[in-house]
């Protein structure tokens, strides 16, 4: 049986950026082993729903580091490799082949799974979900051959989905529950502003509306819905969630609450067993709460952290939660979290698609999205949140620019007033 100092279960974003760290630390040759289920090197996963699925990028462009990088640094990386168990007492891993694989200390970042339709038909060949790599190759084939595409969910996938399909010229419906697109994060008036846009490149809504089955008809795929309606479709891209992936750790001594429960270090309850990443329930740092974070920059800088943890330069996980989106010809970032906010600001003008949201709570920066507007906004977005300096709406909504508001600058220390004062 091998056995490394360091192993990390899962090959996803959270291992290609940690095995970068790795050698940015000066680890040994030998020192690291990646076991992943996939047939990949750890990839990029925004592109998948972007530039991957749209045709743009193949699969070694998505690469985090080619196959020289793991062979020059002696680098393991045991792809295919299905975990079947994960023996904590004895500290190694069993394949469903039987393979084991010993470690001193483990890195769990088995990230998410897409939720499954559970409704009747919902296994049909005519249903897509989007996680990995081969997710993404599959639609990208669907795509060709198929001209109406039914997309289940108004949330990141779902628009960043609908946007490639209606790109290439396939006739998209938008199949969901609430009465607006993204109600769970977009105030009303950006709800509003992407629907027209989206609206305007031919993609049709169905809101307020749930399905309940699939079935087929006149030899067709038929989405049928609570209402009713049937609507005909050559395929379906479902974009309703993920849950952690936690299955290999619910009967073991690990602390498992929503995602695996972590220290402000990534450290679990078993000495030298750390998480990051989608799987991580950690304690935020910044909002003072337990938090679970499913973004591509979290599993980047979790990963980072929690490698320089386990190679002894131990510091606490402090970072502003971010993820970017990119639909048709619109981009936009967003960084923090908008829950529990009391008030929203906006600025800049919709109409030029130029708008940036800024979420308050006790007048305290909680959250903002930018969309083309000056860089000073993408600068002090995520330092407002981290150093929490008071704000007044009426003068963040209205100040030409925001160098005047901005009393953070040169503050190095992190302003630890709870949500609670």
């Amino acid at each position: 049986m091998e056995t490394f100092p360091i192993v990390i279960i899962g090959g996803g974003v959270v291992a290609g950026y940690a095995a970068k760290e790795f050698v940015a630390q000066s680890g040994k040759k030998g020192g690291l082993a990646i076991v992943t289920a996939e047939n990949a090197l750890p990839y990029e996963r925004p592109p998948l729903s972007k530039g991957f699925l749209s045709g743009k990028e193949k699969a070694s462009d998505i690469e985090i580091s080619n196959a020289a990088f793991y062979r020059e640094h002696g680098i393991t990386v045991h792809r295919s490799f299905r975990v079947e168990k994960v023996d904590f007492r004895r500290r190694r891993l069993r394949s469903d082949s039987g393979k084991m694989i010993g470690f001193d200390q483990l890195l769990i970042a088995t990230g998410s799974t897409a939720r499954r339709l559970m409704v009747p038909g919902g296994n049909r060949p005519e249903v897509f979900y989007l996680r990995g790599m081969k997710d993404s190759q599959a639609i990208r084939a669907r795509i060709k051959r198929g001209q109406r595409a039914v997309v289940i969910g108004a949330g990141f996938i779902g628009m960043e989905v609908s946007s490639v399909l209606a790109s290439h010229g396939v006739h998209t419906t938008m199949v969901f529950p609430d009465d607006r697109v993204w109600q769970r994060l977009f105030p009303p008036p950006v709800s509003t502003f992407f629907e027209r846009q989206f609206a305007g490149h031919g993609i049709t809504f169905m809101k307020s509306e749930k399905v309940v089955a699939l079935t087929q008809k006149n030899h067709e795929c038929q989405v049928v819905l609570a209402s009713g309606k049937q609507v005909p479709t050559d395929f379906v891209v479902a974009g309703i969630g993920a849950m952690p992936s936690m299955e290999l750790f619910h009967r073991t001594p690990l602390g498992v609450d929503g995602g695996i429960k972590v220290n402000k270090f990534l450290e679990t309850i078993i000495p030298g067993v750390w998480a990051a990443g989608d799987v991580t329930n950690y304690p935020d740092q910044i909002f003072h709460r337990r938090m679970r974070v499913e973004h591509w920059d979290n599993a980047v800088e979790q990963g980072r952290s929690a490698m320089r943890n386990m190679m002894g330069k131990l510091q606490p996980f402090i970072h502003v939660p971010y993820f970017f989106s990119d639909a048709f010809d619109l981009s936009y970032e967003f960084w923090g979290d908008a829950d529990g906010h009391d008030q929203v600001v906006y600025r800049g003008n919709m109409d030029q698609k130029q708008i940036s949201v800024w979420w308050l709570k006790r007048q305290r920066l909680c959250a903002a999205l930018i969309m083309n507007r000056p860089e000073e906004e993408r600068a002090v977005a995520p330092r407002w949140i981290l150093r929490r300096p008071r704000l007044d709406p009426k003068g963040l909504q209205k100040a030409r620019n925001l160098k005047s508001l901005d009393t953070t600058f040169g503050r190095t220390e992190i302003n630890d007033e709870s949500e609670t004062e």
